[in-house]
């Protein structure tokens, strides 16, 4: 994989809570600069889908970042956030509904979304927080529901992505690692688990490990 290959598959990203317009015009600047794509908080899709320096790929979440919004409430926040110009939905699952045991509950959640927009939805299972077993129950919910791709993380829980989840839900949907990747070194073995994509508030940091090509 080249540089230009690795940065495709980074989803650079701002989604704290004390997040501004200028912290995500800066996202959006360093993204494109670099080839990278972004996710920004829904409030802020619009603006990011007028701002001259937006990348290509425009990501935002739904239902962030504990997953207990309604089913309606998830289905009109994508779908406002898709007509707002969102090119790619991070949808977080009902994890309380799972550990219940309601994963035909937790499904239709996600199916409401996935039907409701023509764009990908990547569903965030909040690892750190699921048993092993929970986790197979997520990623067979998320692919009963037709999702695209499944998430580790939100980066608001204890812990983040490792190398063992990834492997564990790349058995289901391609992957986005995301939560503490902060390095190259720590994206390239995301990678080489079997991640199809890389969410990180620390995508320009990421790059700049890329070993140099040149010679």
């Amino acid at each position: 994989m080249n540089r230009e290959e690795f940065a495709e598959r980074i989803d650079h990203t701002v989604l704290g809570p004390e997040t501004t317009w200028d912290d995500v015009k800066t996202v959006l600047d360093e993204a494109t600069e670099d080839g990278m794509n972004a996710c920004i908080p829904p409030c802020y899709v619009a603006g990011a889908e007028a701002y001259d320096g937006a990348p290509e790929t425009l990501a935002t979440v739904v239902g962030f970042p504990h997953g207990q919004a309604s089913m309606a409430s998830k289905h009109d926040e994508a779908v406002n956030a898709w007509n707002d110009g969102a090119d790619e939905i991070d949808l977080v699952i009902n994890v309380g509904r799972l550990k219940a045991g309601e994963d035909d509950a937790v499904a239709a959640d996600v199916a409401e979304v996935t039907a409701a927009v023509p764009v990908p939805v990547k569903v965030i299972v909040e690892t750190a927080l699921l048993t092993d077993e929970e986790k197979h129950r997520a990623c067979e919910a998320a692919v009963e529901a037709d999702a695209d791709m499944v998430k580790t993380s939100t980066g608001f829980a204890d812990g983040g992505a490792t190398v063992a989840d990834v492997e564990l839900m790349s058995e289901y949907l391609p992957v986005k690692a995301s939560g503490g990747i902060g390095s190259y070194e720590a994206a390239t073995a995301m990678f080489e688990a079997g991640a199809a994509r890389i969410g990180a508030s620390s995508g320009v940091e990421i790059l700049s490990g890329f070993p140099d090509q040149s010679d």
